[in-house]
């Protein structure tokens, strides 16, 4: 294949390059969700899974259907978002806010907890068991958030599949689990409840990092797994709003691939257990 000449004109785009932020720009105006700086390879990958899910042939198809029916928006939204979740996930980083966390908030008469992207809820409820462990859960008052209003009603109702209960339990181990992890849920129909007593002190709510602003103070942040789908721009973004949010000394935990180093906000943390990906306001 021959060689573009210097100074020749740059390919032109696919029409799938022009089609996605006309789409992203479509969800935008017409429903107020704002996914114009997710990072563009995982964008892309999910819309293409969701054209051949929702039998639509081009993304410009998807668009026209998107538009005219908040039904197949809805639809396009759990491809968007994609809740992927585990319980105690990356237990070395629930034992070190066990060891290295804990005792701080212990010095607090209450505190509150932030789990941004909190999806289905697994982590909020894995906080929730370490907090009623360590005696903290009565003190604690925790915002769920996330934008899929799918995922939150999941969360809400705490029913897990029994399929996924002997991973949960194997990472509640070794996150220094101090009870039988079958203390915390009943079994019923394949699946697992989780003991109502667990969501007394943990409000669900509707929150996007891309467009909404700060609503609490709170004493620990915790967003993982979610800043590797946005681009650079809307990191920084969410991690203003978390250093925002934290009162002084706050601790903010973010996911295993996951890093502040080159964000607008490096100079602002502190690494408490940098392996873990746990930090602490300065």
């Amino acid at each position: 294949m021959p060689k573009r000449a210097a100074g020749a004109a740059a390919p032109e785009p696919s029409n799938l390059d022009i089609e996605l932020p006309l789409l992203m720009e479509a969800i935008y105006l017409k429903y107020s969700y704002d996914f114009r700086d997710y990072s563009g390879a995982s964008q892309k990958r999910r819309v293409l899974h969701a054209l051949s899910q929702l039998d639509c042939p081009t993304v410009s198809a998807l668009q026209a259907r998107v538009l005219h029916d908040p039904t197949m928006f809805h639809q396009l939204l759990q491809y968007l978002t994609i809740p992927v979740s585990e319980m105690f996930r990356d237990p070395g980083f629930f034992l070190a806010l066990r060891q290295q966390v804990i005792p701080v908030l212990r010095t607090y008469p209450s505190f509150k907890v932030w789990i941004a992207g909190c999806s289905t809820g697994e982590e909020v409820y894995s906080l929730a068991i370490l907090l009623r462990e360590e005696g903290l859960l009565d003190r604690a008052l925790i915002y769920a958030t996330d934008i899929n209003p799918a995922s939150l009603e999941k969360a809400r109702q705490g029913i897990f599949s029994m399929g996924s209960i002997q991973g949960h339990t194997a990472n509640y181990q070794k996150a220094g689990g101090l009870r039988a992890f079958s203390d915390y849920y009943t079994a019923a129909y394949n699946a697992a409840i989780f003991d109502k007593s667990l969501r007394e002190n943990i409000t669900f709510a509707d929150h996007s990092l891309a467009t909404d602003s700060v609503f609490s103070e709170t004493q620990l942040v915790l967003c993982r797994n979610v800043l590797i789908y946005f681009n650079k721009k809307l990191q920084d973004r969410a991690l203003g709003l978390f250093h925002d949010s934290l009162s002084r000394r706050g601790f903010m935990g973010l996911g295993s691939k996951e890093s502040i180093d080159f964000s607008a906000y490096a100079t602002r943390f502190e690494p408490v257990v940098k392996p873990e990906r746990i930090f602490r306001k300065l």
